[in-house]
């Protein structure tokens, strides 16, 4: 096995860049030199022999999940859609400890039925987070920026200081910062510790300047950290998450309908660079150009 120099391993992928089965996508990544990977709900319910055969084949490959994702429209509803919701949180909790995976994503709600009501959405998470402490899971709550409440990670991180869990923490999307062009400064307003996972991903314009355009941008034309117009900031991000001392895993957040029509592995090649300038390069080194890579390795 290739090993590198640097911070390689702080970076992970995840599968909704890569077409294929599951077995297919985990061997890929290790392949490339990976020791972490990020899995979807769908990666082990979408799995022929089900569940549990997934989970194994996860097992089997000796890569660590980043965490499992995504919950979706929790927080802020009431009556049998909260209960609804509740039974979807409990069943995604059951895969996710079952892969001995401690964080899992929730996204803030897009749903019309949502209340704003900020006492409803701390009260919800709150309760989120309870229910995951018997599984040692943490809850990394994200912003989606189209999200119908919180849409920017200060908001979110308001709800997550206010509900003062220890399991419930900020899931960080870097490609909801730059699509709302959230002030890069508000990121003093976190507590590291309570960072659970930061995700990242470019894209290929200067300015999203609608929201359905930013939807369309983030489900279908996410880039690889390096590959889009954000460069600069990307590895501007990462240095000041750094400064701040957060020291947990980062995990490339990459929905692209491209990559879905390209060969696995030139894929992860793709995601490999991107690890090694970010964590070669900017970490170590901070030369924050995507173009001065130096493909450091040795054995």
């Amino acid at each position: 096995m290739t090993q590198f120099q640097g911070n390689f391993d702080n970076f992970g992928m995840d599968t909704i860049s890569l077409a294929g089965p599951l077995k297919a996508k985990l061997q890929a990544i290790k392949n490339a030199g990976f020791t972490q990977v990020m899995l979807l709900a769908r990666d082990l319910v979408g799995h022929p022999d089900g569940w549990r055969a997934a989970v194994q084949e996860v097992k089997d490959s000796g890569l660590r999940v980043t965490g499992f994702q995504v919950l979706r429209d929790f927080e802020g509803l009431s009556g049998h859609l909260h209960d609804y919701k509740v039974d979807i949180a409990k069943s995604m909790m059951e895969m996710c400890h079952a892969l001995d995976c401690h964080v899992m994503l929730a996204c803030s709600s897009t749903s019309t039925h949502a209340t704003g009501d900020k006492d409803k959405l701390v009260q919800d998470l709150r309760k989120l987070a309870m229910l995951a402490i018997p599984m040692n899971i943490k809850i990394a709550f994200e912003a989606l920026s189209w999200g119908r409440n919180i849409n920017e990670f200060p908001q979110a991180w308001d709800i997550i200081a206010e509900a003062d869990m220890p399991n419930l923490g900020l899931g960080f999307d870097s490609f909801h910062m730059f699509a709302t062009k959230t002030p890069m400064e508000d990121l003093e307003l976190l507590d590291p510790d309570k960072i659970f996972l930061v995700q990242l991903a470019d894209f290929m314009w200067n300015e999203i300047k609608t929201v359905e355009e930013r939807i369309s941008t983030a489900r279908t034309f996410r880039v690889f950290p390096g590959e889009g117009v954000h460069s600069d900031a990307l590895a501007a991000l990462v240095l000041k998450l750094h400064q701040l001392g957060y020291r947990g895993d980062y995990s490339f957040e990459v929905f692209n309908d491209d990559y879905q029509q390209m060969p696995l592995d030139v894929v992860a090649r793709r995601a490999q660079k991107a690890a090694l300038w970010l964590g070669e390069d900017v970490l170590r080194r901070s030369v924050p150009l995507p173009n001065a890579l130096r493909l450091k390795r040795t054995g």
